[in-house]
């Protein structure tokens, strides 16, 4: 079964003994290599206060990236919006397609993307998160086509129609994506509960609008292929301790793989983890071709957008080449 296209989801991981510059160069030569391999589309996510973290400072990173390719698509997976004034998003968004016409996409969040003291630090309002619809509806319109009397604008920005997504990992984002009539994303990388159900919705409520005729779903997976079972599930226990620490409330840079993970996490954390990451495909190419083939007959995803948070680089790199493989 030939899969559907593929894409990448990036957070510029900071490895344990690297800095962000690091980070930030290994994301644009990723870039370059996906974009070699024929992926769609090459995402960013806004993630603050995590110091395994190097995206930030999202549009600068897509400029970054954008400024590194040439025809692979770069956005935002996504833009939390309750965090920023919808005309500035416009301006930065609008400023990136003027540097790269037809190249970028804006993936919309509603959650904060960090913790609530980081929230006051970006002096937004803790409840932001409820004007979401009405906040998309204006960035949407800074970037349509300009009204009669319309008196503030965004410039660059207006009349670039960039293709807006919304991102969710529950009902509330597929019934959005469904009214407004979006291409829709669901994170079930990290949050895979709600996945066939939120898609289930997004289908049956979907609307055309301008921008999309027919309901288009993206699904969100983590992946790590390697030559060898034992050599994914082996590069895994990166990720594996990663979710861990974030129980243990120890986020920090990524760690490099551990031979035995058992070892590593309590009964409870291990069945904690594991649930989130049941959306993970961990193998060979073969393995991994299996798993997603199942997914995607249980989803009937239009996309899919691929999270691999490896330690080594070249293993990073290795994972997304046999992943384009298992996809002919």
């Amino acid at each position: 079964m030939a899969l559907p296209p593929l894409s990448v989801l990036d957070l510029a991981p900071i490895v344990q003994g690297a800095t962000p510059g690091e980070a930030l160069a290994r994301s644009l030569d990723l870039a370059r290599h996906v974009e070699q391999l024929g992926y769609r589309r090459f995402w960013l996510a806004e993630h603050h206060n995590s110091t395994g973290i190097a995206s930030a400072a999202t549009a600068v990173v897509i400029a970054h990236v954008a400024a590194g390719t040439e025809t692979i698509r770069i956005g935002s997976g996504g833009i939390m919006l309750p965090n920023h004034a919808p005309l500035v998003i416009a301006e930065q968004f609008g400023t990136l397609e003027a540097l790269h016409p037809g190249r970028i996409d804006l993936g919309l969040g509603r959650a904060p993307g960090t913790d609530m003291h980081t929230v006051a630090a970006l002096r937004r309002d803790a409840m932001a998160a409820d004007t979401f619809p009405q906040d998309v509806l204006e960035l949407q319109a800074y970037l349509g086509d300009r009204k009669p009397g319309q008196a503030v604008r965004a410039i660059p920005g207006e009349g670039t129609h960039i293709p807006l997504w919304i991102l969710g990992s529950s009902l509330f984002g597929a019934q959005l994506a469904a009214l407004l009539g979006l291409p829709y994303a669901f994170a079930s990388h990290f949050a895979p509960r709600h996945l066939t159900e939120a898609l289930a919705l997004y289908r049956a409520e979907f609307r055309p609008s301008a921008q999309l005729e027919e309901p288009y779903a993206m699904v969100g997976v983590n992946a790590v292929v390697a030559d060898t079972d034992a050599e994914a599930q082996r590069l895994f226990t990166s990720v594996q301790q990663s979710f861990t620490n974030i129980f243990r409330a120890r986020r920090g840079q990524l760690p490099p793989p551990i031979d035995d993970i058992e070892s590593y996490w309590t009964e409870s954390e291990r069945f904690q983890v594991t649930e989130m990451l049941s959306r993970a495909y961990v193998g060979s190419r073969e393995t991994v071709h299996a798993g997603l083939a199942g997914l995607v007959e249980e989803t009937g995803a239009d996309e899919l957008i691929v999270a691999s948070a490896i330690y080594d680089h070249s293993a990073r790199l290795l994972s997304y080449t046999l992943l384009a493989q298992t996809s002919a």
